[in-house]
């Protein structure tokens, strides 16, 4: 779906859809695994920097739902993660700073994100939230023995026959480490 601001000018925009899998690319971070819903609104804000310096800025507010999967950590197999958020959100057209000086900015407007050629992409901006909603580190089950690293055999399925090599001796020093942490 795309908000033009020459639409949001004439009046905001209520949005409720689902979006089927793969309608918002997530990469090699995470699979969309059923429908993406979502609702909100889409609204123009005007930002006024002068007598004639009029910027007109998108307001999307609304939420989204749906359920992903993502690589363990240790053994790569999927696990499915269900999210759910809230997003306020401001973006500015990107010509309206691109010729400012040089400064430092304030906390509020990191957290502005710029659109080109006057429209914005809901799929973009699910996209982003989605990935930043993830968690940063996602394991199939606490206990997971990962993949072997010399033979790539997952160990939760099934115990690899490689041997335990000589350890690094650079590594000899915080051996003992653990135990004395412990008492």
């Amino acid at each position: 779906m795309e908000f033009k601001v020459s639409e949001l000018e004439r009046e905001a925009i209520d949005f409720d859809q689902e979006l089927a899998p793969g309608a918002v690319g997530l990469g090699q971070e995470a699979e969309q695994v059923g429908n993406l819903a979502t609702a909100g609104r889409a609204e123009v804000l005007h930002e006024h920097r002068g007598p004639k310096d009029i910027v007109a800025d998108i307001r999307l507010k609304g939420r989204f739902a749906g359920k992903f999967e993502v690589p363990c950590a240790r053994c790569v197999e999927p696990v499915e993660i269900p999210l759910a958020a809230d997003f306020d959100l401001i973006f500015r057209p990107a010509a309206a700073d691109s010729e400012a000086p040089e400064r430092s900015i304030t906390a509020p407007e990191t957290e502005i994100g710029y659109y080109l050629r006057d429209s914005l992409l809901l799929e973009d901006v699910l996209r982003e939230q989605v990935l930043l909603s993830l968690p940063v580190r996602t394991l199939c089950k606490p206990d997971c023995k990962g993949l072997c690293p010399r033979c790539g055999q997952n160990r939760n399925s099934q115990p690899c026959s490689c041997e335990v090599g000589p350890s690094d001796p650079r590594w000899e020093a915080l051996a003992g480490l653990r135990g004395r942490i412990e008492s």
